[in-house]
């Protein structure tokens, strides 16, 4: 039994010991309260950036383009509703992230793209063309 003191007399809460912590938590397993893991790669032609979000659909992301500052975000609501001949249980889940990156000016503003697919959102960043790696070349000596 959980005891809390208040005015010199313990007393057990009520919420504790009837639902125990956790009752209000989400057991649901598309939804977490961590952020989603992101990796941020480049080669000679782009950056690509990677969001793991399994359980979304592309619906739920936003992405902004402000100036330079890439803004990525998601917003969920999800309502479950168990009905028994006994009770009814209803079930409320909002689940967000934001997440801003700030661009290099030697991208193509106008031509970047993203796709969700497996969990996994992918957005790429071309780079400019005066920004992309040249191949080496051998300088002849005169």
């Amino acid at each position: 039994m959980t005891l809390i003191k208040t005015s010199n007399e313990l007393i057990p809460t009520f919420f504790d010991d009837f639902f125990g912590r956790d009752w209000f938590l989400n057991n649901n397993e598309n939804f977490s309260n961590s952020m989603p893991a992101v990796n941020i790669a480049e080669n000679s032609d782009q950056y690509e950036v990677e969001m793991a979000a399994p359980g979304l659909n592309k619906k739920d992301f936003k992405i902004e383009l402000d100036n330079q500052l890439l803004t990525i975000s998601y917003h969920v609501n999800n309502e479950v509703e168990n009905k028994d001949a006994n009770y009814t249980k209803r079930e409320f889940y909002h689940n967000s992230f934001k997440r801003s990156f700030t661009l290099p000016e030697t991208v193509e503003r106008d031509k970047i793209q993203a796709n969700y697919s497996n969990g996994i959102l992918k957005v790429f960043i071309p780079k400019k063309e005066a920004a992309k790696q040249k191949p080496s070349s051998l300088i002849s000596i005169k």
